[in-house]
Formats: C-alpha cells, sequence, structure tokens
C-alpha cells in the first residue's frame, strides 16, 4: 500500500457566506507529483493555503505525514514549504538578500546559504537582479525569486501555486526540470495550475477541481480515457466504403461514432491506440487501401469540459 503524504478529509472552507472548498476528499501519496488543474477562484489555493497551515479548514481536517493542520500546525511547517502564487516579498527587499535569510530559516549555516542561494540563482538568471529591490523587478523576475525558495529549501512536501505563470518559455521548460528533479531527490510535489501543458508534462495524477469540488481524479492517461469515445482514429482511404464494412467496424472497434467524408473516415473510440491495428486489418480484408493513419487523443481540456461542462482555456485568467 503507498504511503499517504497528505489526506483530506471533509475539507469545507468558507469565507463568511462564500464555500471556497466544498466536501473535498482526497489521498496525495509520498514521492508523487501531483497535479491540481482548474481555473482560478476553483479552490485550489486555498486547497494549499490550508496544507500549508496558512489557513484552518470550517470543517473537516487535512493531515500532512500524519499531522494534523489544525492541531499540530508546528509539526506541519516543519515538512512543507511553499510558493505563492504572488510573490511574498516588501517592495525595499533584494532578492540575495531574501533567499539568504530564507536559506537560514530553513536550516543552512550562513556560509552554506550563501552558497545554495548564489547556485540557485546563477540557475534561474537572477543573479545579476540580486541587487535591486524588489520593486525594481519585473512580474517574472519576482516570480523566479518565489520558487527560488523552494529550490534551497527542497523541503518533504513541495507545494507551487502557478509556477510558471509570467515565466518566457525557456524559463518555464527549466522550473518544469527543477520540480522533477527535486521529486526525484525526494520531495512529493503539488503543482497548482491552470495550464494543461503544465499539468500534463509535470503530474503522475491530476484532480480536476471546480467551483470548489473535485470533480476527476486519476493519470492524465486514465483521464482522457474517461471520455466516452474521446480518441479519434483518422484513416484516410481510397476508394468507397459501403455502410456494411463501416457498420461492421463500428461493432468490431466498439466505435461510439463513425464519420466518412472526402475520404477521411473518423472512427471515434476509447483507448484508440489499441484498436488502430484491428481497424486496418479489417479494411485490408475488405480491399481498402489506406493512404494514411493518425490518431488523436483528447486534451485535458476536452476532459475538463466532459466533467465541467466548461472550458477551461474559457473560465481562467
Amino acid at each position: 500500500m503507498r504511503k499517504v503524504a497528505v489526506s483530506i478529509r471533509g475539507f469545507v472552507k468558507r469565507f463568511g457566506s462564500v464555500v471556497a472548498v466544498d466536501g473535498l476528499n482526497l489521498d496525495i501519496f509520498d514521492g508523487e507529483i501531483f497535479g491540481f488543474l482548474g481555473p482560478n477562484g476553483s479552490g485550489k489555493s486555498t486547497t494549499l493555503l490550508t496544507i500549508a497551515t496558512v489557513y484552518k479548514p470550517s470543517k473537516g481536517d487535512v493531515e500532512v505525514y500524519g499531522f494534523s493542520v489544525t492541531r499540530e500546525g508546528d509539526a506541519v511547517r516543519k515538512l512543507v514549504g511553499i510558493a505563492f502564487q504572488e510573490p511574498k516579498a516588501l517592495w525595499v527587499d533584494n532578492p540575495y538578500e531574501l533567499l539568504v535569510w530564507h536559506a537560514m530559516v530553513v536550516g543552512y549555516s550562513l556560509t552554506d546559504a550563501r552558497k545554495v542561494v548564489r547556485e540557485v540563482m546563477e540557475e534561474l538568471g537572477l543573479w545579476e537582479h540580486r541587487n535591486k529591490l524588489f520593486s525594481e523587478l519585473s512580474g517574472g523576475t519576482r516570480k523566479k525569486v518565489e520558487i527560488a525558495k523552494l529550490f534551497i529549501q527542497k523541503p518533504k512536501l513541495a507545494i507551487f501555486d502557478e509556477p510558471t505563470a509570467q515565466l518566457d518559455v525557456t524559463t518555464k521548460h527549466f522550473v518544469w526540470g527543477k520540480i522533477r528533479d527535486m521529486n526525484k531527490e525526494g520531495s512529493t510535489i503539488i503543482v497548482a495550475t491552470n495550464d494543461m501543458v503544465e499539468a500534463e508534462r509535470l503530474s503522475d495524477r491530476v484532480g480536476i477541481i471546480y467551483r470548489g469540488t473535485l470533480r476527476a481524479l486519476g493519470s492524465p492517461s486514465e483521464l482522457k480515457d474517461m471520455i466516452p469515445g474521446g480518441d479519434i482514429i483518422e484513416i484516410r482511404v481510397e476508394g468507397f466504403i459501403n455502410e456494411s464494412i463501416l457498420r461492421k467496424l463500428g461493432d468490431i472497434l466498439e466505435a461510439r461514432r463513425l464519420d466518412l467524408s472526402n475520404g477521411v473516415l473518423k472512427v471515434y473510440v476509447n483507448k484508440g491506440e489499441e484498436r488502430i491495428a484491428t481497424a486496418l486489418d479489417i479494411l485490408t480484408r475488405e480491399n481498402i487501401k489506406v493512404r494514411s493513419v493518425a490518431m488523436k487523443e483528447p486534451s485535458l481540456d476536452d476532459v475538463f469540459f466532459y466533467f465541467t461542462g466548461a472550458k477551461l482555456e474559457e473560465v481562467r485568467g
């Protein structure tokens, strides 16, 4: 049985009359990268801030490696590090002093703090900005300072809230690599994001959260397979395909739908990668010449729409 890093049971968080999270039950396992996928305002950040003991549950409880966030907050804080969605610093801080202070707070000696801070700042392209005031930094540079805290700390449980928002593509891929490295070195990772590519590239499992409730949970491939007929096998053919062949294809492949137009046959199935060979075999036996074949699997945006009725790209912001 897998060890549970975070156990969330009956978690409700209210802010006045607004219910931000409503009855969340979830286990996050030790050693995994878990992705929370959902738009801003869905309850992701509220859940993460509760795990990090910034908030307390209105109802229910959250345990981190067996320690309750409501009763054993000090023990939880020794295990958890968080990079906030909005960077936390005073305008008069400078990045170098801020990160050295953070390194010493999490246990480094002054000498080791200076060493690790320089290494991380150079990796993130921050070293040239080390003596600037925080108020002088661009939004993307402030974001890099915020996530640098976790790369320095390397906590048992590392929480990244929208880690690559405002970052350029090159830095985004570098940060993803650093997060994977942290995971390989022993950190359990939680990433909250509204970026479908980020969720899919990083996560062992993804939880889709919308309007305060968990709508779906699984690996990216498992979530895609939950959409009935979500895979599309697209076959370009020569010649005429009669109705009996189409019916045969549909029955054997257990297709949800078949469309044939301008020599392109689209077959909507589950687990399309397992059915391509069968489709080609049927057509070959029926003397239908195949010019090309391709398969399109659903995106996480398709998954999000299936479980919520909303397009993630439309509701995030």
